[in-house]
């Protein structure tokens, strides 16, 4: 039985046990009403979250409460590569089940706000869906080999706890509640997300403490350029610090300004205290670093992020910091040119991580 890829706790639940909770609801009921019959839509959705939309660090959850954000922190979004059932699933995701009913509309027109349990399941179902189209604009399913190119399954509100996971068999993220629900931040969802990626490119991957706070940063990574992404496409705000992850999601357990964890610390390998969520911080510092120079060497975030996700098809399911930062090393080198190599390798031994 797989272990799940924990966001914050380091407690190891698996998917045996949620299922045995009865956590499991239906998709939808029986019904002979019609779909869509399209694979396109709209949805309102949060411009990534609401905190780093406007950088107002007092929003607070006050019990799902819709006045607690305004109205300005949503946005209409097209949806794609829906299936034409008039429900959120599709071609690269599917939301399998939640606590409330199953939003469906025969126009594929889906406006909720935060709360309405629906509104969960449409960000459940955008930000999973761009992240994977997100990768095929990277080239990952076109001209490399593709990364969980395929239906994934989002479990809206099915943890009790104030955290979410993921497990590979079968590929699914639950998304908990309490304090800010989960699936209400985009970098939750897209952060679990990442953690699949990892597990489709190196099947087992994550079996040592280093494996496992690479694979925490890399989550915390893919939430943000792909939010970052977004925001450069639909014209929205980013008032809030970039590098400073699931701020909405934390407001219910750090301070102002919030932020779950940063890519900014200056920690090195000598920092280490080998939990996985602390320890990948040194690892994102030097993620967010080259993903900075590659840009003043005449790049692209884009390259940097091909980059990056090609070279992990290469690392072991239990790699080191060291063998990881030398396999993207190669990847640079081989993709990007020497200067960009030499500049993988300087940050990675800013943290301590030579090879």
């Amino acid at each position: 039985m797989t272990m799940p890829h924990m966001r914050r706790l380091s407690i190891a639940v698996t998917a045996g046990l949620a299922a045995t909770a009865g956590l499991a609801v239906p998709l939808s009921p029986a019904t002979s009403a019609p779909g869509s019959g399209s694979s396109e839509g709209t949805a309102r959705v949060f411009m990534v979250n609401p905190v780093q939309s406007s950088n107002d660090q007092g929003l607070t959850d006050q019990k799902d409460a819709a006045s607690a954000v305004p109205d300005s922190a949503y946005a209409q979004v097209p949806l794609t590569h829906l299936d034409g059932s008039g429900y959120l699933r599709g071609d690269y995701a599917v939301v399998e089940s939640s606590t409330g009913t199953p939003a469906r509309s025969a126009t594929n027109s889906f406006s909720y706000d935060r709360h309405q349990d629906q509104f969960e399941q449409v960000m459940g179902y955008f930000w999973v869906t761009r992240a994977q189209t997100y990768l095929h604009t990277l080239g990952f399913g076109e001209t490399l080999p593709g990364v969980l190119n395929e239906p994934f399954s989002v479990k809206i509100n099915q943890y009790g706890g104030d955290n979410s996971y993921q497990t590979d068999k079968p590929y699914r993220i639950r998304l908990g509640k309490g304090g800010v629900d989960d699936a209400e931040d985009a970098e939750v969802i897209v952060h679990e997300y990442g953690h699949a990626v990892h597990a489709s490119q190196v099947p087992g991957y994550g079996s040592s403490l280093d494996a496992g706070a690479i694979g925490e940063s890399f989550g915390d990574y893919l939430a943000v350029t792909v939010g970052l992404d977004a925001a450069a496409e639909f014209g929205w705000p980013v008032a809030a610090d970039p590098s400073c992850p699931m701020d909405w999601d934390s407001t219910s357990y750090t301070d102002a300004p919030h932020c779950i964890r940063s890519f900014h610390l200056d920690l090195t390998l000598e920092d280490r205290r080998n939990q996985v969520h602390y320890d990948g911080q040194i690892w994102s510092q030097a993620l967010w670093e080259i993903r900075e120079g590659y840009q003043d060497l005449g790049l692209t975030t884009r390259d940097w992020d091909t980059t990056l996700i090609y070279s992990q098809f290469s690392y072991a399911a239990d790699t080191s910091f060291q063998a990881a930062a030398a396999e993207t090393y190669a990847a640079a080198a081989a993709r990007d040119g020497q200067a960009a190599a030499d500049l993988v390798r300087d940050r990675f031994a800013a943290r301590g991580i030579t090879f």
